[in-house]
This record gives structure tokens, C-alpha cells and sequence, in this order.
């Protein structure tokens, strides 16, 4: 083989790769659920690549209490362009298995990785813009917070709970079978 070619199973786990990127557009990538003794059922926030569900209008209702801005896909311009990036790098990826090149390879992860960074940075800096940027005129007054990026948080009698969704462990499972090659067709 080549120095620089994967092995055919290796880009048979790229293109697999490719379709578990390309799948996790239609599954939420992250959610928040929130808890009260009046909302013992829950309430919850659900993020798409390109949408928002949930009960927003509800969570919006409440968050105005306490001087938060609302809710909306309109609020976050990255719903717009997301699906667009995430079907690029799907593309990207099962290019890089058809051509078997290490070197797209390393390419591909590094821009996966930044990606990834990037995003979690980006969720990071809503949650925080969105917790900390309480108006002044509120009825109820409390400290700014940031809500977590994962886990648990509690406000006032509301227990809130951050978490992947089914669209970021496809992600996670692509980005691991990225990784194999690197360990499979390893220069001897």
C-alpha cells in the first residue's frame, strides 16, 4: 500500500462516517429540560441544527420574569447556515474516503476538531449572553447566571438538566471512526 493511501476498511469507516454526520441532521443536537413543582411534567428546549422545539413560548413566558431575552431560531443566526456546514464536512468526509489519502485525513480531523470547539464555544457564549443579560426592569431580581452546557443547574424552584441529544453522539461516533485509520494504517 501506498505510504500515503488508507486501507479499504479504513474508508469504509469514513464513509460510514459520512452517513453518521449525514443522519444527525435530522436528530437534536442538545437540549435543556426544566423542572418546578407548578411544571412536574417538565419543560424543555430542543435544538436541530436548524430549528428550535420545545415549549419556548412557555420557557420564554418565564425567563421574561427574571429579565431574560426570548427564545426563538431567529435569536440564533447559526440554525440557518448549520445544516449547510454539517452536510459540507459529510461531504468532505466521504470525499476523503474515496480518495484514501492520509494526509485528507489529518485535514479532516483537525477541521472536525476546531469544529467541534467552535460549536461548544458557541452554545457556551448564547447560554452565558443569555444569563447574564438580565433586564434591569425585571419584576423578579436575581444574579446573573450561565446556564450549563451540560448538566445540572438550579434556579430559584426550577431544576434545569443540559444534555446531548441523539444528533451529538452521531457526531461523537463519526469523529471516533475518523480516528481508527490513524490507528489502523499507521506507518509501520
Amino acid at each position: 500500500m501506498a505510504r500515503n493511501k488508507l486501507s479499504i476498511f479504513s474508508s469504509i469507516l469514513l464513509g460510514f462516517s459520512a452517513v453518521l454526520i449525514g443522519i444527525s441532521l435530522f436528530y437534536q443536537w442538545w437540549g435543556m429540560e426544566f423542572y418546578a413543582p407548578q411544571y412536574p411534567e417538565g419543560l424543555n428546549i430542543i435544538v436541530y441544527p436548524n430549528k428550535l422545539e420545545g415549549q419556548i413560548d412557555i420557557v420564554n413566558g418565564l425567563n421574561h420574569y427574571i429579565g431574560m431575552s426570548g427564545f426563538s431560531e431567529e435569536s440564533f443566526p447559526e440554525l440557518s447556515y448549520l445544516p449547510y456546514v454539517i452536510g459540507g464536512l459529510a461531504a468532505l468526509t466521504l470525499l476523503t474516503a474515496l480518495l484514501r489519502k492520509r494526509s485528507l485525513l489529518y485535514g479532516l480531523i483537525g477541521l472536525f476538531s476546531i469544529g467541534g470547539i467552535l460549536g461548544v464555544y458557541d452554545l457556551y457564549r448564547w447560554l452565558h449572553d443569555f444569563g447574564t443579560n438580565l433586564s434591569p426592569k425585571a419584576p423578579i431580581k436575581i444574579d446573573p447566571f450561565v446556564p450549563p452546557v451540560l448538566g445540572h443547574n438550579q434556579l430559584a424552584n426550577f431544576n434545569t438538566n443540559s444534555y446531548l441529544g441523539t444528533g451529538s453522539y452521531l457526531i461523537l461516533a463519526a469523529f471516533f471512526l475518523m480516528l481508527i485509520p490513524l490507528w489502523k494504517d499507521r506507518k509501520k
